[in-house]
């Protein structure tokens, strides 16, 4: 059987990326392919596209020039992350089947035959090596929901594929929809602390909220999302992601799945927002290797930290394993008058077995913070909206915007255990169970817009809540094949209930109970601490509870090169609201049932290119009117909202990207005022976003690696009886782009230089004064690592260095789109941290 290698040239990928992505110049080829080995030592480059393992065995034995013998049908669901770099036809055999089960041996003459040397085990995250030239390339027995991570792409920034939810690991040429995998890689070399600092790699995400405010806070793909309404997921579990300042210490993978996703992840809680897109947070697992790994870091102003991951893996076939992660860090930041402590623990346990695997995980974080950064409000006072004709500019990142003393604290315990075993070669079942307390005690001190001059004051109150969350899922994957078609089902029953607990001050502003002038936002003075009335308990105000069903089918022709999916999912949500004094009242109950369906669509004309489309809705549990309206207490309707996507991935053998054309619509509430006086929330037309995004990761040549994305927005107010329609939406820039790179330098080996750019375009601050905008800004950011090996015991020790904002740049952030809520920008901030591996 003879095999003809077909591989397509990157530099038209380098071409593109350079126009595209702010003239990042064309790349030279990749790869050459040397003279066919005569013998089996000799050595070549290899640049070998990710694919089914046969094809890619196919490929390379037709590079090498040796013949192979073997049964693809033997091969069947297997996997590989390809081969880049120089080998030898024995080496690079080696490389290919490692941890498959398989190997190649020499028959004679060159000709090689493949023989199974063990059962296929279940496929296992491999551990990273910081010291390696070239990324790990991995094999993996994908099951239906296997419990093997998928392979790392070349550079080792991000994975070959993710989780999707319903559908189960996923690569990502096999996926419908637009994901990106961040890898533990990528946590450990930017020095992320929490999951915001690797969404700030998203050219669709912009992140409203800085590091030392009182909650996290982004908009994905122009719609907003807070993270405390539980629309992230923990190991694929629906609301057990933390509800704040997730910790990334304990993350293995951060699983980006952009766009609407009811089908694949079920009903977003609370509407605080799934609908641009959602993160599957992967714990780390213990690797076969033991690790024991202290890392110490530094961030200005004088935080000081350490960090502390160990694992191990027991028994004859290493079927046990334990992985903890223990991190502190306290000190000043750069932030004047602020303080900041924050605490992290978590365990894995897990057993894999040949056809059972199981795993819990138990977390805890703890945060203090003193002189919170404030935001600035400027629908905050009556009046005031009315005569503003322009957002003040931006005062300097040395401001303080806070009262020193303010404070806010938060603390979150969660568990969880999940588990499944294989019914069938072809049949997997899994289940999983989790629950998780989040609590927070805080002043409120957001600085209130008082003029068009910059005038501001303040209005101080105090607040303390806590939100329960019980998750739970359970389902099956099913392979089979009627003919020449094949079958993925899926089935996925879930359930998920939220509560939120508050005191009065909160609901109802008390504290002070007056605003207080306080000069200007570009120096203002603080009064001293106010007094606070007696604290009160924690009281009902909100209970949701979300059950669901949902089945789907992937049908897959022509050796899987056409994949269909059409899949639904039935949910009733049911809804408590309270108002409250002193005492707590049940105002309005609210049932409701709806049922999501999705298709999607893949084509590969080639084996590296993949064309895909979906139809997608999201269902989002209606709002409850908050008390600043007159209309307190109401409880609108489920928000079903609809997604039309189509897109063109390419993997181009070290460089992968990603073009993806979306149309997501929103209904949309509007503060109106009322005849009374005061406002009313309504329900009022829609939100428009239509889009455009293209992402690319991997290594462009040779040690340089590219992280890179651009997204365009168009973001309109339509179907709305106030006549806004055609107004520009808020938060929603028409462009973005994020382009960040790589360098192992030449000049000194193991030092690598590193630099993002991210440019936001101008946003709109509020949807009722489309005139009102945030001017664009660019940030700068850069850093370099060093890695070598200690001399006392060889193992690999890691020094990271970054700056953060490098030129100092002020700038506004949007934080809410109806109050316009403003977030001043993150000062310039030195992080430093040293990784030794004993």
């Amino acid at each position: 059987m003879a095999f003809k290698q077909q591989q397509l040239r990157p530099t038209a990928l380098a071409l593109s990326i350079g126009c595209a992505l702010a003239g990042l110049g064309a790349a030279p080829a990749m790869a050459q392919t040397a003279t066919q080995a005569q013998s089996g030592a000799a050595v070549q480059d290899y640049a070998i596209a990710p694919g089914k393992l046969s094809d890619v065995l196919a490929q390379f034995a037709a590079v090498a020039g040796v013949p192979l013998s073997f049964d693809p049908k033997a091969l069947d669901g297997v996997y590989s992350s390809g081969l880049q770099g120089r080998y030898t036809t024995a080496s690079g055999f080696a490389r290919l089947l490692a941890g498959s089960g398989f190997e190649a041996v020499d028959a004679g003459q060159q000709r090689h035959v493949l023989r199974r040397v063990a059962p296929r085990p279940s496929a296992s995250p491999g551990a990273n090596n910081a010291e390696a030239t070239l990324p790990s390339v991995t094999v993996t027995a994908q099951s239906a929901r296997g419990d093997g991570l998928p392979g790392v792409y070349a550079g080792g920034q991000v994975a070959r594929g993710g989780h999707v939810g319903l559908l189960g690991n996923k690569d990502v040429m096999d996926t419908p929809f637009s994901q990106t995998s961040y890898t533990s890689k990528t946590i450990e070399d930017q020095q992320a602390r929490t999951l915001v600092d690797i969404m700030a790699n998203e050219s669709s995400v912009i992140v409203g909220t800085k590091s030392g405010g009182r909650n996290d806070f982004w908009s994905f793909r122009g719609f907003p999302v807070q993270t405390y309404g539980g629309s992230n997921s923990l190991n694929g579990l629906a609301g057990m992601a933390p509800l704040q300042f997730a910790s990334t210490d304990f993350i293995e993978r951060v699983e980006v799945l952009r766009g609407a996703n009811a089908l694949l992840k079920g009903t977003t809680m609370a509407g605080h927002g799934a609908l641009g897109g959602t993160v599957d947070l992967v714990t780390k697992k213990a690797d076969d290797e033991p690790l024991t790994q202290l890392t110490t870091r530094y961030m200005s102003d004088s935080q000081f930290g350490v960090h502390a991951d160990v694992g191990r893996r027991f028994g004859t076939h290493k079927e046990f394993g334990i992985r903890f992660n223990g991190s502190y860090d306290g000190g000043d930041t750069p932030v004047d008058t602020q303080y900041s402590k924050f605490g992290t623990a978590a365990i894995n346990l897990d057993y894999r077995g040949e056809r059972v695997r199981v795993s819990a995980d138990f977390a805890h974080q703890s945060s203090e913070l003193s002189s919170p950064s404030s935001t600035l409000t400027i629908n905050g006072v009556s009046g005031v909206l009315g005569t503003l004709t322009e957002v003040p500019m931006a005062p300097s990142n040395s401001t303080v915007f806070s009262p020193s003393w303010a404070e806010g604290t938060h603390k979150i315990t969660l568990g969880m255990i999940q588990g499944e075993v294989d019914v069938t070669e072809n049949a997997t079942a899994y289940a999983a169970i989790g629950k998780q307390q989040y609590e927070a005690s805080a002043t409120d001190d957001d600085l209130l817009l008082l003029n068009n001059s910059g005038a501001v004051g303040i209005k101080s109150a105090r607040f303390h809540d806590r939100t329960d969350v019980l998750s739970m899922q359970g389902g099956a994957n099913v392979k089979l094949n009627t003919g020449p078609i094949g079958h993925a089902f899926s089935l996925n029953l879930s359930r998920i209930e939220r509560t939120y607990d508050s005191t009065p001050l909160s609901r109802a502003g008390a504290g002070t109970g007056t605003t207080i002038p306080v000069g200007s936002l570009y120096n203002p003075s603080f009064p001293t601490a106010p007094v606070y009335p007696a604290s009160q308990d924690i009281l009902p105000a909100n209970e949701i509870k979300s059950s669901s069903i949902a089945i789907a089918d992937t049908i897959s022709f022509m050796d899987e090169r056409i994949q269909f999916t059409g899949g639904v999912r039935y949910n009733k949500i049911e809804q408590n609201s309270f108002q409250y004094s002193s005492v707590s009242t049940l105002t309005s109950v609210y049932e409701s049932t709806a049922w999501s369906p999705s298709f999607a669509l893949v084509v590969k004309p080639l084996q590296n290119v993949s064309l895909y489309a979906n139809y997608i809705q999201a269902l989002e549990v209606g709002s409850v009117v908050g008390s600043r309206y007159i209309n307190a207490g109401e409880v609108f309707s489920p928000y079903t909202s609809k997604q039309y996507e189509m897109g063109t991935k390419v993997d181009w053998g070290s460089v992968a990207t990603t073009l993806a054309v979306f149309q997501i619509a929103q209904p949309s509430t509007m503060a109106v005022p009322a005849s009374g006086g005061g406002e009313m929330l309504t329900l009022d037309g829609e939100q428009r976003n239509r889009g455009i995004e293209l992402t690319a990761y991997g290594e462009l040549f040779k040690g340089v690696r590219l992280l890179s994305g651009v997204t365009f927005m168009d973001a309109t107010q339509t179907k709305n009886d106030s006549g806004r329609n055609g107004w520009r939406a808020a938060l929603v820039p028409k462009f973005r782009a994020v382009i960040g790179g790589e360098w192992d330098t030449s000049i000194i080996k193991g030092l690598t230089l590193t630099g993002r750019l991210t440019h936001t375009g101008d946003v709109v601050a509020l949807n009722r004064r489309p005139d009102l905008t945030i001017p664009s800004w660019t940030k700068v950011d850069i850093g370099a690592r060093y890695a070598f090996r200690s001399l006392w015991n060889n193992k690999p020790i890691r020094i990271n260095f970054n700056v953060d904002n490098l030129f100092d740049k002020s700038y506004w952030k949007v934080a809410h789109p109806t109050a316009g809520n403003l977030m001043k920008s993150d000062p310039r901030t030195f992080r430093l941290s040293a990784t030794m591996n004993f």
